[in-house]
């Protein structure tokens, strides 16, 4: 067992806790002798980086604590670099789920206008971790949980050599979901899990090596806890007749009409909403008594956050052949897609052998979706990469909520005006 470096950028996010207690269940596993915490809101970190010191003291073998506004000193000699933060903060998101709303659109932090809105900010900087990942830590792999997990993922991907994986909470919490409410065993189920981040699909359950998928979806989709398992109450008929299980974000492709019309009609955002959640988390983390997580982190969002993260690292230090939903590069593993486009997938993990299970061409009945969905992520990667403002609109308007380039011309003036502090185009 090695002693490990863990680099966490965007430690001032009242998540880091989580995955600081992710190590602390799995010390028997993983050894951490230093947690570099990095923001660039000192104030922030300094108070989430108390809690994290005093949750530290419950290790047996004590990780040592540093806190830095300094990419290169938390970066350097680091095993894993971590990335989690928000260009912009929540005030950002909340922009981004309101001007969508103006016109009619689904606001989200990640999906369409929102989501492009938050690639455009964050793309740049991310590419500045792995610049500074090249120099200073060449040989550490980078876990990426800032959103859009997928289309950031694919920016470091196409333009840097760093070695990334992206992580998701949406498939994990399905998983734990649906085995909770159908009674699964976790140490005998499969899922066969496919898609884009934030655009999956279950295409089979096994449970002891069996397929139990035409049993068990009828079942998961006339359960009264549907939309915990799957995130939402989609319609069955659709479900079954695809012969797939949508989970989470699909809600706003397959109920787009109904998912607008209930976010046009909320007073505040989710963003909105999360600003009073974080001050509030803020004020307990700065209770000196306070060495745990407090149960409040669980209004936060990101269930099973620590779990993905501390689970795929340990798969790799331990060689345990686990297999996780990971967002990699397809290299050919959905054949409809381009090799070099970012998926969400099933992947075996063995140590440094990672590797996509094979699934090959899309069902026919989600294939135009996942394909467009695609091309408009990578345009706006090609976009935010190359700073090219015409290539950013046109992005924009590829996404398939877009059914009209005028409003999307007005969408994406309002967000280069309400970013101008973060987005730089040419």
């Amino acid at each position: 067992m090695r002693d490990l470096k863990l680099a966490i950028i965007g430690s001032g996010s009242t998540y880091s806790p989580e995955i600081i207690h992710g190590f602390l269940t799995r010390e028997d596993k993983l050894r951490v002798r230093e947690f570099a915490l990095m923001d660039i809101n000192m104030s922030r970190l300094e108070v989430v980086g108390g809690l994290i010191t005093r949750m530290c003291q419950n290790f047996k073998n004590r990780p040592k604590v540093t806190m830095t506004s300094s990419l290169e000193e938390a970066i350097s000699g680091a095993d894993y670099v971590v990335t989690q933060f928000r260009v912009g903060m929540l005030p950002a998101r909340a922009k981004d789920e309101t001007i969508p709303k103006k016109y009619g659109y689904i606001g989200q932090e990640t999906t369409g206008p929102g989501g492009f809105a938050k690639a455009l900010r964050t793309i740049p900087e991310m590419l500045k971790v792995a610049a500074c990942m090249e120099k200073y830590a060449p040989d550490a792999s980078l876990i990426n949980f800032t959103n859009p997990s997928g289309i950031i993922t694919e920016a470091v991907s196409k333009y840097s050599t760093v070695k990334v994986i992206g992580l998701c909470n949406g498939p994990i919490t399905s998983y734990k979901r649906i085995n909770e409410n159908m009674g699964i065993d976790e140490n005998e189920v499969f899922y066969d899990y496919f898609g884009l981040n934030h655009l999956g699909f279950i295409r089979r359950i096994f449970i002891r090596g069996k397929d139990q998928s035409s049993e068990l979806f009828p079942k998961i989709l006339a359960h009264e806890r549907v939309s915990e398992m799957l995130g939402y109450h989609f319609n069955p008929r659709h479900a079954l007749a695809m012969g797939i299980l949508p989970v989470g974000y699909l809600q706003y492709y397959l109920h787009e009409k109904e998912k607008a019309a209930e976010l046009c009609a909320q007073e505040k955002s989710r963003g909105e909403l999360l600003i009073d959640v974080d001050k509030e988390l803020l004020k307990q983390y700065a209770d000196p008594e306070l060495k745990t997580k407090p149960p409040g982190l669980d209004q936060r969002g990101g269930a099973w956050y620590s779990e993905a993260a501390v689970a795929l690292i340990n798969s790799v230090e331990n060689d345990d052949g686990k297999v996780h939903t990971i967002n990699v590069m397809n290299n050919g593993v959905i054949t409809d897609l381009p090799d070099d486009a970012v998926i969400e997938i099933t992947a075996l993990v063995k140590g440094q052998c990672i590797k996509p299970l094979h699934f090959g061409a899309l069902p026919i009945g989600v294939r135009g979706l996942i394909q467009h969905v695609k091309a408009y992520e990578s345009l706006t990667v090609e976009a935010a990469a190359t700073h090219e403002k015409e290539k950013a609109f046109l992005a924009l308007c590829s996404h398939p909520f877009m059914d009209s380039t005028n409003v999307a011309e007005k969408i994406f003036e309002d967000i280069l005006e309400a970013h101008r502090e973060f987005i730089n185009l040419n």
